[in-house]
């Protein structure tokens, strides 16, 4: 076990672990925003342009037209699954950036809770021996204050 004058420096060592991972978290949290809103952006497009090819379908479209309309669809969805990649790589960051800001978030109440049982411990001690001392001066009273033989 670490020594008692230990205690707060692990304590504030611990904090900052936790104030460290929070800010990756908070990191992560942006990036995931960010990637959100590129999918969201991908996917409206992709709409768009389905829409688009739809209407030109409609009103008559030659085979070029049609093709490249269809291969540049074809490469919206591939973007459209490597952005979903991106966001589920994200995502599995972010939970392991919860389960590590947990953690240290809980090795900071262990330290805590070690050295308030620290603090009860040595007030426990404090108060014995003033209650000795206060014995002890009592006897010497008593004693002096006896008549003697």
């Amino acid at each position: 076990m670490a020594k008692h004058s230990s205690l707060p420096m692990l304590i504030d060592l611990a904090r900052n672990g936790a104030n460290q991972a929070g800010k990756q978290l908070q990191t992560l949290a942006s990036e995931k925003a960010g990637a959100d809103q590129q999918l969201s952006m991908l996917l409206v497009y992709r709409q768009d342009y389905a829409e688009r090819l739809s209407k030109a379908a409609q009103t008559g479209l030659s085979a070029s037209n049609y093709h490249n309309f269809r291969q540049f669809i074809a490469t919206l969805d591939e973007a459209i699954t490597q952005q979903n990649r991106v966001v589920a790589q994200i995502d599995a960051k972010i939970e392991q950036g919860r389960q590590h800001w947990h953690a240290e978030k809980r090795r900071v109440s262990s330290f805590e809770a070690l050295q308030s049982r620290d603090r009860r411990q040595q007030l426990t001690r404090e108060h014995r021996a003033e209650q000795l001392a206060s014995d002890e001066i009592s006897a010497n009273l008593y004693r002096r204050a006896r008549p003697s033989h």
